[in-house]
């Protein structure tokens, strides 16, 4: 009789999927029953830390709207049809961007999308005698702001894009969004040569908006921004928005202190890592 090796399998040779199915006692009915599970195991080890991060970022984008997370209009980097290169390469080499709005008249006539990858051919006699941007723009895609996440990622998937425009009730230019605005909200901030790095705490990116990391000395906080807040207790500013949380939070979550509003851009289940900071 031959025998079954599943059966007799030992639990240190278990997948962590089957490990994390023994760990449920029934099926959850809700949403919220799902993630105390998948809390539960992540404390029990079944499952680590990032990869719980992972799943709750993935269920909370079908929650979610575009509104929530599109680069707001006041910081969107566009250009206008009629410049010339030598008039808008330097916000393109300033911005550091890869794609680009291009519009009309006004804010609210987007014509279409340039690839900063476009112009290179530009280098090759030092520019053409003659150039008119529309000809090398790609198509728009314009989204509402209501649409959902998980939505607009399938829709970024099918069309292969990987921006659009958001338009408001009214027909208007409300933002940008970008797939990589989505990933972030399931995977967590993903940083990339133009992020904030080792050496550097705090990075501008509007003006007057700041991608801060939480380990960033209050100290220093206060010399960049001109603040006064308390170093008696902690040390870093992470550890100040976490006392004004009063729990550990999560992507999204706002607070705002001493006319500074903090929003969460990464966090795990143990501390903040990364912050947008705005200032009045």
């Amino acid at each position: 009789m031959s025998e079954d090796r599943s059966s007799n399998q030992s639990p240190g040779h278990r997948s962590w999927l089957e490990r994390l199915a023994m760990a449920f006692s029934g099926d959850p009915r809700n949403r919220s029953e799902l993630l105390e599970q998948l809390r539960e195991a992540e404390t029990n080890d079944i499952v680590d830390a990032e990869a719980l991060s992972i799943i709750e970022g993935a269920l909370s984008v079908a929650d979610m709207q575009v509104r929530e997370i599109m680069i707001p209009r006041s910081q969107v980097v566009c250009i206008k049809s009629c410049q010339q290169p030598r008039e808008f390469l330097p916000s393109i080499i300033e911005s550091a961007h890869s794609r680009f709005p291009v519009i009309g008249d006004t804010m609210d006539d987007v014509i279409g999308i340039l690839l900063a990858k476009d112009l290179l051919t530009l280098l090759l006699n030092d520019g053409p005698s003659e150039f008119d941007i529309r000809e090398i723009l790609r198509p728009a895609t314009f989204v509402p702001e209501s649409k959902r996440l998980n939505v607009l990622l399938k829709e970024f998937r099918a069309t292969r894009n990987h921006m659009a425009v958001v338009i408001d009730e009214y027909g208007g230019v409300a933002g940008l969004v970008t797939i990589e605005d989505v990933l972030e909200q399931i995977v967590g901030d993903i940083e990339d040569e133009h992020d904030v790095d080792d050496e550097h705490f705090i990075k501008q990116v509007g003006e007057n908006d700041f991608i801060v990391k939480a380990l960033t000395p209050i100290e220093d906080f206060n010399e960049q921004f001109g603040s006064e807040f308390s170093d008696r207790e902690f040390d870093t500013i992470g550890g100040i928005v976490m006392q004004g949380f009063g729990h550990l939070p999560k992507r999204n979550e706002q607070l705002s202190l001493q006319g500074f509003n903090f929003r969460i851009l990464n966090a795990d289940n143990r501390r903040i890592r990364l912050l947008r900071v705005s200032t009045n």
